[in-house]
């Protein structure tokens, strides 16, 4: 989660079965209503019942993503209130109703998603989503002239803006690379070999633009080493994660060039880092302020009853450790 501007105070949220929604809607009167199918574990945001990230108890994961001046939503119409929901209302709308990516993209295409002012911004919130489920599989959801489009994401990466199609079509100017260093190569009687390893990745983008931290994502989760367990894949998200971390300052953190400075306690323009085990249904995460990475296990939550509830990411704002001085 990268938002540099002040510290969107994310907790974990727990929503057990049966729980009752009602999308946000322009006119302030409500959207579409629901009872949650499936329990949920999530992040959300400014303290409000909006998901930016989570998992529900069938192994469906979605996480939203930034997608400024591309989201382009439904126009509001009072006569399609019952199908409508906001941008704000698509992860958890998502996680509280399928078992699958294939029942996700069918109930997708009966909603209408729309723009609602999000106070704490000034502005409606851009967004696209990837939705994940056990079996690997992944889906891009998309706004597209108001419809709600889906792409087929077998890579299973996503970044912030443009539109998924672009992404994908430029993976094409980067075919060069490969995990596997250069052969050396002898121009008339000098020899030249690789300066170290790393050398078949030669051209692979550095900046933090959204276009290549996609081919990034890209290369590294397809060159990651295997995994026998879960548990061991754990190392391999956060190692991979470490290369996307923003720091705080100018254009540092996604649309916010020139912004005010952060309010509040903040470290880092990437406030959270998630990683989420859809087979045994764990959550592991560590923030701006704790390197440490913490375990939250849905399994041994109550998903029956007990309402809403929520928990901190940090309970101290500030790094723990371990003194191994000599005594």
């Amino acid at each position: 989660m990268e938002w540099g501007t002040f510290d969107l105070n994310t907790r974990i949220t727990v929503i057990p079965r049966g729980s009752a929604f009602t999308a946000l809607t322009p006119d302030g009167k409500g959207g579409k209503t629901w009872k949650t199918r499936y329990g949920v574990v999530g992040l959300d945001m400014c303290g409000k019942p909006t998901l930016a990230d989570g998992l529900n108890e069938k192994g469906l994961a979605v996480g939203m993503f930034y997608h400024p001046g591309f989201a382009d939503y439904a126009a509001f119409k009072g006569s399609e209130r019952s199908r409508t929901l906001s941008p704000l209302d698509v992860a958890g709308y998502i996680l509280t109703n399928f078992a699958d990516v294939e029942e996700a993209r069918a109930g997708l295409s009966r909603v209408r998603v729309v723009d609602v002012l999000e106070p704490t911004i000034g502005a409606g919130v851009p967004g696209h989503w990837m939705v994940t489920d056990r079996s690997g599989r992944s889906i891009v959801v998309e706004c597209t002239g108001g419809e709600v489009k889906v792409h087929d994401a077998p890579l299973g990466v996503i970044t912030n803006a443009p539109n998924y199609d672009w992404h994908m079509t430029n993976l094409r100017n980067y075919v060069n690379l490969s995990p596997f260093a250069l052969p050396g190569k002898k121009i008339g009687e000098l020899d030249f070999t690789p300066l170290g390893a790393g050398s078949g990745m030669i051209g692979l983008p550095g900046d933090n633009t959204p276009p290549s931290r996609f081919i990034r994502a890209v290369a590294w989760t397809q060159t990651a080493r295997k995994t026998a367990t879960a548990g061991e894949a754990v190392y391999e998200v956060f190692r991979i994660m470490d290369d996307f971390n923003l720091p705080l300052g100018p254009g540092a953190a996604e649309g916010h060039a020139g912004a005010q400075a952060p309010a509040g306690l903040m470290r880092s323009s990437t406030i959270w880092t998630a990683a989420w085990d859809l087979a045994n249904l764990k959550l592991y995460y560590h923030t701006q302020h704790n390197r440490r990475v913490r375990l939250f296990d849905i399994k041994a939550v109550d998903l029956t009853s007990g309402g809403v509830r929520h928990y901190p990411l940090d309970k101290v704002k500030a790094q723990d450790y371990e003194d191994v001085t000599p005594r």
